[in-house]
């Protein structure tokens, strides 16, 4: 069995490649230790060889996760070959990776992918003289086309152990000192890496231990004083000096100079300065029009589906279980607890599947990381950068892999403020509460879920000032420099995949966790202290349990009990939320029929959804969420910080939102809780305003002692 592992730059068309070798034939797992999916796939046509997808990475020092994920597997677990897809359109940055993956010792096969989009610039690739300059096989490839897919194959199955690629030659005077560490390494390294090793050590890389014992740290530091630079610098600097020399025999740009293609004009537009934002607005209203609106394609096929499993599946399941005899505790806790609480989540499933669907179409073509771009204007000016939006881009999937993108940012200050708040962002857990309120009290209205999300990043923006106030996050933010993919037309098979396996993902979390909340939900709601069943739900555990935690809420809006035990548990999985309203109103309601949109209406009002929908959106993350922020904010009492900050802000929000939009719209007032809202908007825009809110404070209180 053969493996090849597919490396790549973000961008570079790597995932298309993957799939377009792959096809259906796909696993994805975690890396060990890590949250970052592996991939992996048998190579259609080729049975004996099994494909593992590095994530996307622009080199292997070990300054990210993926980065270190990437270097870990191609040193310890040694694949038979490397396939590096390589950006044909942008081939001197990508070939800073290619000459690191040369120093490792294994067989390298490169993808010169995106030959279009080259060709379009006007370059020509001599893709010969590539190979031979690099000692490896080069396929010119469109993988988006499927173009070059059978040569790769064919070039995988031919390439053997010992067709090792060239290392690039650096600088004598670099050279000589590589030769000298060359014949200290230790023994025991492999011959195949210790070019690799000799590499790192000259570095000072963390690993260089590793490789060798004795000393070479006064050749090392000669050369640094010769180069006026640290080892690191010199070897990058080296690198890419090769890397020129290679690219200007290889590559022939236009005579009359950079064309101008369809995406720098399109750019143009999208990422200006008067249109970028609105334009933005405007891609991300249509998004959520299509599937939210009521009348729109998702709204359609999630009305079908809920009627489905209310007005038919589950009555469907009752009556066979009580035709086998089915009764008492176990035909409540199925029909009533699971397909209550988890259909209601499921019900939801149609919209999240166009809302991932329209977002994987937008980040394949790549119109994403403008967005990046064109929100850094804005971050900027509330003392955060464009590389804290990237974060919130990735959490819109999922706010775990979001909290983790954080750690790319290199600004510590400004990495912990987006770790904290990246979860403010409307993740796919929380859609389906999105969509439900949206649903069942604004008739679908597609601002209610535009709101959620601009209000998230709003969110984020307040928090980076008020933040900043504080000494321990307070600091410039640093600069955003990003490169811009060409627009592509999105692969049809990844776009699918992508879909799928998020789609798959909601699914999967509907019948683990949620379903094991639904199950809780229903003993206590079906129960007395007593352990007795009760006899109407306001008897109940739960009831007691709200009841006396609804207090808290009623400033929001919603002080009902059953509103404010699904608020707590939505703690553990935000979708918990809404399967826990879907299991108590199985058991509660006869007079909606069992519809939950029904339901929901008799018991909040529109004012009282709003709050219930803001405080739900900037609370504190999900378990799993937490975790991830205590790993990135490094210890307990961060963390603790960061979700007591969370639920404060999302309390004096969603206070403010309700008590002053109730008095807008002619909701009656009540004077107690309207003095609570009108002292935290003072206190918020305090902390806001103020340069130094914190230290007047303690100031007055140095004074008043």
């Amino acid at each position: 069995m053969k493996t090849i592992s597919l490396a790549g730059n973000p961008n570079s068309g790597k995932t298309t490649v993957f799939n377009k070798l792959t096809g259906s034939s796909q696993r994805v797992g975690n890396w060990p230790g890590v949250t970052i999916d592996r991939k992996e796939g048998r190579i259609k046509g080729l049975d004996s060889a099994t494909l593992v997808d590095l994530p996307g990475i622009y080199s292997l020092s070990p300054y990210s996760p993926e980065e270190v994920v990437s270097r870990d597997y191609l040193l310890k677990e040694r694949p038979d070959v490397i396939l590096n897809v390589v950006d044909g359109s942008n081939l001197e940055r990508n070939l800073y990776l290619t000459v690191q993956l040369m120093e490792v010792g294994i067989p390298v096969v490169i993808a010169l992918n995106m030959m279009d989009i080259a060709r379009a610039k006007g370059f020509e690739i001599d893709s010969d003289a590539l190979g031979n300059a690099l000692g490896c096989k080069v396929i010119e490839a469109t993988a988006a086309k499927g173009e070059g897919m059978e040569e790769i194959k064919k070039a995988i199955s031919e390439v053997s152990s010992s067709d090792l690629p060239k290392n690039v030659t650096f600088g004598k005077d670099v050279e000589d000192v590589l030769e000298i560490i060359t014949s200290k390494l230790k023994p025991t390294v492999p011959r195949d890496i210790r070019r690799w090793a000799a590499v790192k050590v000259f570095e000072k890389d963390a690993s260089a231990s590793d490789y060798i014992s004795e000393d070479v740290s006064a050749e090392i530091e000669a050369i640094e004083q010769a180069h006026d630079d640290i080892s690191e610098a010199i070897i990058i600097d080296q690198r890419y000096n090769a890397i020129c020399d290679i690219v200007s025999r290889v590559l022939v740009m236009p005579s009359s100079g950079r064309k101008k293609t369809l995406s720098d004009k399109v750019d143009d537009i999208v990422t200006g300065r008067i249109l970028g934002f609105p334009i933005f607005f405007g891609i991300m209203a249509l998004v959520y029009t299509i599937a939210m609106l009521e009348g729109s394609p998702g709204w359609y096929a999630t009305d079908w589906l809920n009627t489905y499993i209310g007005d038919e599946f589950i009555p469907m399941v009752a009556d066979w279980l009580a035709e086998i005899g089915v009764e008492g505790m176990l035909f409540g806790l199925i029909v009533d607890g699971i397909l209550s609480g988890v259909g209601a989540v499921l019900g939801f499933l149609p919209q999240m599947l166009v809302m991932f669907l329209l977002l994987v179409l937008l980040e394949e073509v790549g119109y994403m990381s403008r967005v990046a771009f064109v929100m850094d204007r804005i971050f900027r000016k509330f003392g955060l950068s464009g590389k804290s939006f990237i974060p919130l881009l990735v959490g819109t999937g999922c706010g775990v892999p979001g909290v983790m993108a954080s750690r790319t940012i290199e600004n510590e200050r400004d990495r912990r403020i987006t770790a904290m708040t990246t979860t403010f962002m409307p993740c796919a857990a929380k859609l389906p509460i999105v969509a439900l309120i949206a649903g069942a009290i604004f008739n679908g209205n597609p601002l209610v879920a535009l709101g959620c999300y601009f209000g998230g990043i709003l969110a984020v923006l307040i928090s980076g000032v008020i933040l900043k106030k504080f000494k321990r996050f307070a600091g410039e933010p640093t600069p955003f420099i990003m490169e811009l993919p060409p627009y592509h037309a999105p692969s049809v098979v990844s776009v699918g995949l992508a879909t799928l396996q998020r789609g798959w993902g909601f699914v999967k979390k509907a019948f683990t966790i949620v379903l094991l909340a639904t199950v809780l939900i229903w003993f206590l709601s079906s129960y007395t202290w007593t352990f007795q069943e009760a006899e109407i739900i306001d008897d109940s555990i739960l009831a007691s349990i709200g009841n006396a935690i609804c207090g808290i809420f009623a400033p929001l809006g919603f002080g009902n009990w059953e509103l404010s035990v699904a608020t707590i548990t939505g703690l553990m999985a935000k979708e918990d939320l809404v399967g826990t309203l879907g299991t108590i109103a199985g058991i509660e309601i006869e007079e909606a029929e069992g519809d939950l949109w029904l339901w929901l209406a008799t018991i909040v009002t529109p004012i009282g959804a709003v709050g219930l929908l803001a405080f739900n959106m900037l609370c504190a993350p999900c378990f799993a969420a937490i975790g991830a922020m205590h790993r990135e904010l490094g210890g307990w009492k961060a963390t603790a910080f960061a979700v007591g900050y969370q639920c404060v802000f999302a309390y004096v929000c969603s206070l403010i939102l309700v008590q002053f939009g109730g008095l807008l719209f002619g909701y009656d007032v009540n004077i107690g809780y309207m003095v609570m809202a009108i002292v935290a908007a003072v206190v918020l825009a305090y902390f806001i305003i103020a340069k130094d809110p914190i230290g007047n404070i303690k100031a007055l209180a140095g004074k008043e002692a």
